[in-house]
């Protein structure tokens, strides 16, 4: 018997959700960069098991917690729960978020509310399986309002978080799960006036976009960061939802953008950068190098695009965070190209990737840059 069989007999004396809680862990630490021999075939064997235990369904909460959740299921992301920003929640942090409101924050009440929703889906009464959920999701968001509103109350759920996860950053998804549910009837509302894709992020849609999303802050401010996680998520090219920042902007300059309405989606592409530079090193590590060329060149391609609309971006944090990002990405490019002989070359270490350097890519940035320079002089006539 291997190591990880041997491992794998302990893991069965666990509770399900024990076993659960501890496929989370593994996800984020393999996204975080830890790297754990025989941890891939775990990861396996768990995410096998929660299938069958769930009737062949991918979902990896049981499902009276997936209706629980089904409200934030589309601010949803299988990255490192330390890049969420105030609009994403980390997928891997449901399980020790439910399995803390199950046991410590609303015991009795979700004891209560599982034994009721699978009645009712066992029944496949949807309209009353809605209505169930909708009101349990209401108690818990009180008993959040009401126990982080004291200093004892966040350290407690803080404490108690660490029986569950030891990712830091589930408490902050805690927070962002209550703000979420608050005001999840508004959010819904926003995304049924989105188009369900957004194939060109241009000045008309950028246009009706910035209206919504007007509408909704005079409403409920809080639910602003989730609305544009919602329409990343619909553009064929989420980065472009930056632009409903530099758009806004009085110019290009870094300290513009940042005054800017919804200033905040820069961060947000910083984050897409970080979770894209995440998939390039699991990609190269399990040598998919047609995967990893795929995502280099969308990397490359996004600093390109932050970098055109943005002047100045170095002088900012915004251009601190991005020069750490490429500046790994290129450390991790290196040390897969220094594999290879030289004389045999390595597909990630062309210049052909970086597409912007090409005659065409030059023509096409000097082009907007004298668009840029036009529009400048006739605000400064008109202003």
């Amino acid at each position: 018997m291997g190591p990880v069989d041997r491992i794998w007999e302990f893991l069965q004396r666990l509770s399900p959700l024990t076993r659960s809680c501890l496929l989370s862990e593994l996800e984020r630490l393999e996204l975080s960069g830890v790297d754990m021999p025989g941890s891939a075939d775990l990861q396996a064997r768990l995410r096998a098991e929660i299938r069958n235990n769930n009737g062949g369904g991918g979902h990896r909460t049981i499902n009276p917690s997936r209706y629980f959740f089904m409200p934030v299921e589309q601010l949803l992301i299988d990255g490192s729960p330390e890049h969420a920003n105030e609009g994403r929640i980390a997928r891997g942090s449901l399980t020790p978020i439910w399995e803390w409101i199950s046991r410590d924050l609303l015991p009795t009440m979700a004891r209560d509310y599982n034994a009721q929703m699978k009645d009712l889906i066992a029944a496949d009464k949807q309209r009353e399986i809605r209505q169930t959920a909708s009101a349990f999701q209401t108690k818990v968001t009180k008993s959040l309002e009401g126990t982080l509103a004291r200093a004892e109350g966040i350290e407690q759920v803080r404490s108690k978080l660490k029986a569950y996860t030891a990712s830091p950053s589930v408490f902050d998804d805690v927070v962002k799960l209550m703000k979420a549910l608050r005001a999840r009837e508004e959010l819904a509302k926003f995304a049924d006036s989105l188009p369900d894709r957004i194939a060109e992020f241009d000045d008309p849609q950028v246009k009706k976009m910035v209206l919504l999303l007007d509408a909704l802050r005079k409403r409920q401010p809080e639910a602003v960061p989730f609305a544009l996680t919602l329409v990343a998520k619909r553009l064929k090219e989420p980065w472009q939802v930056m632009r409903l920042a530099t758009k806004a902007a009085r110019s290009k300059n870094i300290a513009d953008v940042i005054a800017a309405p919804y200033a905040m989606t820069v961060p947000m592409v910083l984050d897409q950068l970080e979770d894209k530079r995440l998939a390039l090193r699991i990609a190269l590590k399990n040598n998919r190098v047609v995967t990893a060329k795929e995502i280099l060149t969308s990397i490359y391609d996004i600093e390109y695009a932050i970098q055109v609309r943005i002047d100045r971006i170095e002088d900012s944090d915004w251009g601190t965070r991005l020069s750490t990002i490429m500046a790994n990405t290129d450390r991790m490019v290196q040390a897969e190209v220094k594999r290879f002989p030289e004389e045999v070359g390595h597909v990630l270490g062309s210049n052909r990737l970086r597409s912007h350097r090409s005659f065409g890519g030059r023509l096409t940035y000097f082009a907007w840059k004298g668009r840029d320079a036009i529009k400048t002089v006739l605000r400064s006539a008109t202003g």
